[in-house]
Order: structure tokens, then C-alpha cells, then sequence
């Protein structure tokens, strides 16, 4: 019987035990609305609080910088949407890079119909952008500049200290989407001059549905969602009350153990990409080393369509993926891996792999080996 193993934890990751057992009691018996005046609601608007304070503490930022948000997506489009309209009066102008995630691009081509101005920034082939380049591109009327991370398909870190040296130096907001970062690697908000984070629960074993934005006090956001007095009347919306418990104790959880996540992930990754190149002409797409994620493996098989790859490693039981889950559905290549360099058959013969807590040396291995055959079988009837 084959095996089952899940390697696409950038997409999503199931719910720790400790994780849903925090959640249930919410779901059941403190359901009260958390703006209610009994009790059951001001246990739940605690538990809020409580949570709000997890991830504050594990960014190092102020408790009322956090805003709770139904995703990463909600939280770019309002970290980027609400300080465009916001700050109009200042400039039209919003500085990105060209390997985005969707919801960031689709904001900003949303924005470039609405009267800004965005510079796209070009990367090199490991996915870092220039600094030179962003110095550069900054203009009298340069508002906001958005870089994330750490890239959602090839791993790779960008130097965020420096991006934000420069952001701080010449008085522009600083946006950086920390989806994949986020409970990966250490984020200090402070340190690294963010001003605004965009955080998912979802990526940390926590539930889907709910995310985050950090907003540094002082900076002007126009709301996203208008409605009731929630999230100190900067998003309306009854609170999905279940679900932020649940992000504030994955949270608490990936804090505490992110060291040896971090050591453990690392040296299987690194064992993983050592046997994978040794498959012939493989090659590895993104960062190598501390500038990339500890669980990110992007690899390219010339010759090899990566859809192929994926249905006969499904049938084997193996769970990986072309790129972004966000287009899993679009035929067309990953706008990352052209953004590279790549050519779209080198992009279309790309897979992601990203491991996880429940990743083994021995799944490590039945991978590698299931990929090594698979790729062997289909070059042998294609030449």
C-alpha cells in the first residue's frame, strides 16, 4: 500500500492536537459575541485580547498594532488599498517587486487603475532585488514600498534589514507580506523598521480564515471593511472568535519551538536538495542557505512537465506542488520563476516541496527516490 506524505506545507498546514483543543470551547460552550455585555461574551472578547497579545509579543510590536483580519489576503489588500487611499495627498506612488503574491500584485494593478503609479522591481535569479534599484526607484512621491519576506514558491529571504534602513531613511512606509516568514523565522517589527505585516494562521498549523495585519501606531490606514466598532473600529465585523484563539496559540507554539523547527527543517532540506540535484540536470530555483526558507525546495527537471511529476507522485501517495496554491488552476507558469529567468518550459518543469513538522528522513528518502524514478520513466518514453 502506498504511503501518504503531505509536502506542500507552504500552502497549508493541518491543526495541531493542542491548537483545536484551545479552539473548542469557543465553538461550543463560550460562543457569546465578544461585543456582548454577559459574560460568555466578555469571555470570549478576552480570549481576543489574549491571542492579540501572542502574536504581538512574537513580533515586538504593541498589543493595539494588531489587527485580526480573515487572512493574508484581506491584510495585503488593506495594508496596501487602505494606505494608498489614506495618504493620496502625500503621492501616487508604490514601489513592489515583480514576484509578489497575488494578492499584493492584483491590489496594486487594482491601484493603477485608480490614479498611483507602481514601480515593479526586477529580481536576480535567486530572487533578491537590488537595493541600488530601490534607492533608486524612491521619488518625491513615493508613499508605500511592499516587499515580502520570504517568497511564497522559491523560499528565498530578501534582506529585509536593510529594506528597511532604507524605507526609514527616506520617509516611506514600509508593507512586507510575512506569510511564509511568519512563525519560520525570527520577525522583530522593530529591529527591522516594518511598518505594516501581513501574517496568516494557516501557514503555522492554526486554523484557515484568519490572519493578521501589525500596523505601526501613527500610520494612517483607511478601513478596508466598514461596519460595527471591531478590531477598535479599523475592520467591522463580528470576530471569528474560534479561529483567533486558535492563530494566538499555533502562534505561541511555533515561537517556542522555532529553533529546533528551524535546525531540523534546515538539515533535511539541505539533504534533500543534495540527493535531488543529483538527478541529471536538475537545478535548484531561489535562494541557497540562510537566504532561504529552512522548509523550501524548488527544483527544476528539464525535459519534464512538473504536472506530469505531480499526478504520478500523487499516485504514490506524495502530496507537492507546481507553485502557489492561490493558482494551482492556471495552466499558465509561475510568474516567479519567469521573473528569474526562466524560460516558461524550464518554469513549467518546476516543482515546490516544503516540509513540515510531521516530514521524516525516511519520507525524505521515499520522495527523492519516487522522483527519481518517475523522472527517469517519463524521459526514457518522451526521447
Amino acid at each position: 500500500m502506498n504511503r501518504n506524505i503531505y509536502m506542500d506545507y507552504a500552502a497549508t498546514t493541518f491543526i495541531k492536537n493542542e491548537v483545536l483543543e484551545e479552539m473548542m470551547p469557543y465553538l461550543k460552550g463560550f460562543y457569546g459575541n465578544p461585543s456582548s455585555q454577559y459574560s460568555i461574551g466578555f469571555k470570549s472578547k478576552m480570549s481576543i485580547e489574549f491571542a492579540r497579545d501572542n502574536i504581538s509579543n512574537a513580533i515586538n510590536c504593541k498589543s493595539e498594532e494588531v489587527f485580526f483580519t480573515s487572512g493574508a489576503t484581506e491584510a495585503n489588500n488593506w495594508a496596501i488599498k487602505g494606505f494608498a487611499h489614506g495618504n493620496k495627498e502625500r503621492g501616487n506612488h508604490i514601489i513592489t517587486t515583480k514576484i509578489e503574491h497575488e494578492s499584493l500584485l492584483s491590489s496594486c494593478r487594482y491601484l493603477e487603475g485608480n490614479g498611483f503609479r507602481v514601480t515593479y522591481l526586477s529580481v536576480d535569479e535567486e530572487g533578491l532585488i537590488d537595493l541600488e534599484e530601490l534607492k533608486n526607484s524612491i521619488e518625491k512621491d513615493t508613499i508605500i514600498v511592499s516587499i515580502m519576506f520570504a517568497n511564497n514558491e522559491i523560499g528565498t529571504i530578501q534582506n529585509i534589514k536593510e529594506i528597511g534602513k532604507i524605507c526609514k531613511g527616506k520617509g516611506v512606509v514600509f508593507h512586507c507580506d510575512g506569510v511564509q516568514a511568519f512563525g519560520k523565522v525570527p520577525i522583530d517589527v522593530k529591529e527591522l523598521n516594518i511598518d505594516m505585516l501581513s501574517i496568516s494562521s494557516h501557514k503555522i498549523y492554526g486554523p484557515k480564515g484568519v490572519g493578521a495585519l501589525y500596523v505601526k501606531k501613527g500610520i494612517k490606514l483607511h478601513n478596508l471593511l466598514h461596519g460595527g466598532g471591531q478590531e477598535r473600529s479599523k475592520r467591522g465585523g463580528t470576530e471569528n472568535v474560534a479561529s483567533i484563539v486558535g492563530f494566538g496559540k499555533a502562534t505561541e507554539i511555533s515561537f517556542n519551538n522555532m529553533k529546533e523547527d528551524m535546525e531540523r527543517l534546515t538539515i533535511l532540506r539541505d539533504e534533500m536538495i543534495d540527493n535531488l540535484l543529483h538527478i541529471e540536470g536538475s537545478f535548484l530555483n531561489g535562494g541557497s542557505g540562510n537566504n532561504r526558507l529552512p522548509n523550501n525546495i524548488n527544483i527544476a527537471f528539464p525535459g519534464i512537465n512538473g504536472e506530469d511529476l505531480l499526478f504520478n507522485l500523487d499516485r504514490m501517495g506524495v502530496c507537492v506542488s507546481s507553485g502557489s496554491a492561490c493558482q494551482a488552476t492556471s495552466m499558465e507558469p509561475s510568474h516567479v520563476l519567469l521573473a528569474l529567468g526562466l524560460s516558461k518550459e524550464l518554469a513549467k518543469a518546476s516543482i515546490r516541496i516544503s516540509i513540515g513538522d510531521e516530514t521524516t528522513k525516511e519520507d525524505m528518502e521515499y520522495v527523492c527516490e519516487n522522483i527519481r524514478n518517475i523522472v527517469d520513466r517519463i524521459r526514457m518514453v518522451t526521447e
